[in-house]
């Protein structure tokens, strides 16, 4: 949840470092911004009815190393056909709905601290890329 055009030029230009250091990879990763919560709902219902792994951004998900992640994130890849959904709430974080139906395994943590979704974007992007230097042993 939140707007395309609404943040700060200094995040767009985070974000745009590791989308230029992904295109050597096989990954391509897109943004899809959702007015509101029902919105958002519904963006990821469509999503997991196309069999994409759909992985919640949530403080209650499971922490772990950037190595875990790597292999999670290929373990989701292969689980949804190549797709993989993130799902980063908006400032009031995720609806109840998607906490409720989602199994905890589904659910991944940046970490205890907050942070805006702007900037979980950026750091969701940077381990994005790490799990790709991890998995070719960079």
């Amino acid at each position: 949840v939140g707007r395309k055009n609404g943040g700060e030029k200094w995040l767009e230009s985070a974000y745009s470092v590791y989308e230029t250091r992904l295109k050597p990879t096989n990954l391509k990763v897109t943004t899809q911004y959702h007015k509101n919560d029902a919105d958002l709902i519904k963006g990821t219902e469509t999503d997991e009815n196309k069999n994409h792994k759909v992985i919640l951004l949530d403080p209650l998900g499971k922490l772990c190393t950037s190595e875990v992640f790597s292999e999670d994130m290929y373990r989701w890849l292969e689980e949804g056909g190549s797709r993989l959904t993130f799902v980063i709430g908006g400032a009031e974080g995720l609806p109840e709905e998607l906490r409720e139906r989602t199994r905890e395994r589904d659910m991944f943590s940046l970490g205890r601290l907050t942070f805006t979704h702007q900037f979980a974007r950026i750091l969701l992007m940077e381990q994005v890329y790490r799990a790709s230097e991890i998995r070719k042993g960079s």
